[in-house]
């Protein structure tokens, strides 16, 4: 790739799994009441009676991996499980007992922090408590993280029983030195020891992330990383850009400094090396950042033109409704957003009180719905169109304004109201999207807020 296009493009820019971002939510207009509507409408009118997605946050880490950006609470303290599950419970009732009928669960999903920091036989109480109210879809689909280090035989057989048949397992890069600087020490031999009893058990789809941009990450660990990964041969890989923002995450940068970090080209010629390698092993890359082998459904879903993304990333179920419980869990209901409260504490007070644990969202115009469609499209399938009324929107040709200059630069094409991301311009989807991206473009942010797209 041209270091031209690298140093043009290389921008801070949102990786898009909401449109809008949540920088640019209306919280002024929004309500909870306005958020319930959205809710049951979403609910009322989805593709199919009733089904629904379900994330859940489940925040602990015994301890601070000092590259990641979510929301998560350290502790060695495993007395705080029962009490966070019992309130997870009762959010999920109340959303239940607003959509004023039982939901089918399509897809489920346990995030983190550490899903895994929690016991089998707790994780068992969540799910059939969440099952108390709820029925399982006739096609769904059930994963969880899991931590190598401490992702138990129990772990994977307690959910394999309960209907999981897909599993992520975070490695991010086997070199030691990379490990020690992010605090995230696992040997290959954990991964490879869970991997396989994750296979033994019966998973079929099992995932490893991997991140590249990692302080003092070179291109020899980038290979011998691929190289262990391709040993084990996991249905899908995440191959992730590392988001540098200490400005919004505070996590310190205990083990490395800002000169440790890779420049923006050599971030991209680790990327560019790994999809490669990947590709070589029979790997096909998915959207930004994914890949997968011909054998899961992830590539069938890029294939049939039916891959979804939201805030559980890419994903095969196309779900209108997607309800997020615990603490900073965020809802979909298409029609809208909502995230809930960051704070544990804050977040038991609310649900304990009866009372959805909502702290700020957004509900969308018309203009927002069309283009979200289109970045959709082009972050899931590398084009999109304005020929039918759905699908335009007035500021048209400001848009095609910004996207003439990448025409330009090859990265995409435009042909009548076409527009398709050529192989060069996939490592610029995010900056494709932006061109899209009116509210972003009516008012450029005060403040850094998003990491670069490269």
């Amino acid at each position: 790739m041209k270091d031209d296009l690298i140093r043009k493009y290389n921008v801070a820019g949102p990786r898009y799994t909401s449109y809008p971002t949540v920088p640019y939510w209306d919280q002024g207009s929004f309500s909870c009441k306005d958020w319930l509507s959205s809710l049951k409408r979403s609910f009322a009118a989805g593709d199919t009676a009733r089904e629904i997605s379900l994330y859940i946050h489940l925040p602990f880490c015994e301890s601070l991996c000092t590259f990641c950006a979510c929301h998560k609470r350290i502790t060695r303290r495993h007395e705080v499980e029962a009490p966070y599950i019992k309130a997870l419970l009762k959010e999920w009732k109340l959303y239940v007992e607003a959509l004023g009928n039982i939901p089918k669960i399509k897809e489920l999903h346990l995030g983190g922090g550490t899903p895994t920091f929690f016991s089998p036989e707790n994780l068992k109480t969540l799910i059939n408590g969440v099952f108390k109210y709820a029925e399982k879809a006739t096609d769904y689909e059930f994963g969880f993280e899991g931590h190598p280090n401490n992702t138990t035989e129990a772990h994977l057989r307690t959910l394999y029983d309960l209907g999981f048949r897909r599993v992520s397992f975070g490695v991010q890069d086997y070199s030691p030195e990379v490990q020690r600087a992010i605090h995230r020490v696992q040997p290959f031999e954990n991964v490879l020891k869970i991997t396989k009893t994750a296979r033994e058990t019966g998973y079929t789809s099992i995932s490893h992330d991997l991140v590249y941009g990692l302080p003092f990450q070179t291109i020899g660990d980038i290979t011998g990383t691929i190289a262990k990964t391709k040993a084990l041969m996991p249905e899908r890989i995440a191959f992730y850009s590392y988001a540098h923002v200490p400005w919004l995450k505070g996590n310190g940068q205990r083990g490395f400094q800002e000169c440790d970090l890779p420049s923006g080209q050599k971030k991209r010629n680790f990327y560019e090396t790994g999809k490669k390698l990947l590709a070589e092993a029979g790997y096909t890359e998915i959207g930004m950042d994914h890949f997968a082998l011909p054998s899961d459904n992830l590539f069938q879903a890029l294939q049939n033109r039916s891959l979804h993304r939201n805030f559980m990333g890419y994903t095969t179920s196309k779900t209108r409704l997607l309800i997020g419980l615990g603490s900073s869990a965020i809802s979909d209901s298409w029609y809208g957003f909502a995230q809930n409260v960051k704070s544990v504490e804050a977040y038991y007070d609310l649900v304990n009180n009866g009372i959805l644990p909502v702290q700020k969202g957004h509900i969308s115009n018309e203009e927002d719905l069309i283009i979200r469609r289109h970045i959709l499209n082009l972050m899931c399938n590398f084009r999109t169109s304005w020929e039918t009324p759905d699908l335009q929107f007035h500021d048209l040709p400001g848009v095609l304004t910004l996207l003439a200059e990448m025409e330009k630069d090859k990265i995409v094409e435009i042909s009548g109201d076409h527009i398709e991301i050529t192989p060069t311009g996939k490592p610029f989807v995010r900056n494709v999207c932006m061109a899209f991206d009116l509210k972003l473009q009516r008012k450029q942010p005060e403040t850094r807020i998003f990491s670069t797209t490269v």
